[in-house]
């Protein structure tokens, strides 16, 4: 029987991105029917909400989804559309891997981090407003609730997946009351796992540390903020936007993502990294259980890598559409 998932094609070069994916899903035999969704700039342009409601809706009923870039108005206009679906639908904890790709050359030998990021409190809960004329407030929300699910999730994850440190990252030395909450709940769940080692970092140092001694980390957890920078730092770490993964968990729905942005100025040019947008459709299968399907998906890809033949983010000349069809030809 085929998986129902629903998809969202995105803006820019999402739907391009799209396209290379379903190339390699095709390949690898994978069974998925696609209920296409609406989301983003097209919507906003034909005077729809950036994320309409009967797409929350399609996503509910079906639990899961894969979402290519979308645009987001900066400043002005409307809301994200990616913070509007990780709120709607209660997607609390965003798991970025990064990991070393043969032929994707960094200076992160041997790296290998899964972080958790609380996904829906901090300041992207957009609480704001003009206190005057000229003083703005962003309300920065920590809730108890919000750390002991988002820590927890980190803690079961280690301890499912053979991962034998979590660390939690914070800044409660200056934000003793809001990130003092989250500190102060990360200790108290840690000692429920007391064959993982654990201990936390403050953000700033984390970052220092990331870049010097990546080797013993192993899962990081963090509030909305830090989570969002700290995963694109390690996202570079990795080789790239364009080869990150991403994925969105709530009690009752998934959402697989790329992190990077929609990249307007490339519409069209078949020349974009489809590798993020992929690597989180793995996750995705993942989730769905097809564990086979996934490890033939990547062990094609780093073949690809592998020969040499990658797109011009990783310094290669290969279009999205050839770097996925070069994918596929392995898989075949």
């Amino acid at each position: 029987m085929a998986h129902k998932v629903a998809l969202i094609r995105g803006d820019g070069v999402g739907p391009e991105l799209v396209g290379a994916v379903e190339t390699v899903f095709k390949a690898a035999n994978v069974n998925i029917d696609w209920v296409e969704v609406e989301a983003g700039l097209k919507c906003v342009e034909a005077g729809k909400p950036i994320v309409p409601e009967e797409t929350i809706a399609q996503i509910k009923e079906l639990g899961i989804g894969l979402k290519a870039p979308m645009t987001t108005p900066i400043g002005k206009g409307s809301v994200s559309p990616n913070v509007t679906l990780r709120k709607k639908l209660d997607l609390y904890a965003c798991v970025r891997p990064v990991y070393s790709l043969p032929g994707v050359k960094t200076p992160f030998d041997g790296l290998d981090i899964v972080i958790f990021r609380e996904n829906t409190e901090d300041l992207y809960a957009q609480i704001e407003y003009m206190a005057t004329p000229t003083v703005a407030h962003s309300v920065k929300l920590i809730s108890e609730f919000g750390c002991e699910r988002i820590i927890r999730a980190a803690f079961e994850y280690a301890r499912k997946n053979g991962r034998k440190k979590v660390v939690g990252v914070h800044k409660a030395n200056i934000m003793k009351i809001g990130d003092g909450l989250f500190l102060k709940t990360f200790n108290r769940i840690k000692e429920e796992y007391p064959e993982i080692e654990a201990w936390d970092n403050i953000v700033d140092n984390q970052c220092m540390q990331l870049v010097t001694r990546w080797k013993i980390y192993d899962v990081l957890v963090m509030p909305n903020l830090y989570g969002d920078i700290v995963s694109d730092l390690a996202a570079g770490m990795m080789g790239g936007l364009g080869v990150a993964p991403g994925a969105n968990y709530g009690t009752k729905c998934a959402l697989f993502e790329a992190v990077h942005g929609s990249a307007p100025k490339y519409t069209g040019m078949n020349k974009v990294n489809p590798m993020a947008l992929l690597l989180s459709g793995t996750l995705m299968l993942e989730h769905l259980g097809e564990n086979e399907a996934k490890a033939n998906i990547e062990g094609a890809l780093r073949a690809t890598l592998e020969k040499g033949i990658k797109t011009y983010d990783l310094g290669g000349d290969a279009t999205t559409s050839g770097f996925a069809e070069a994918i596929a030809s392995e898989l075949k």
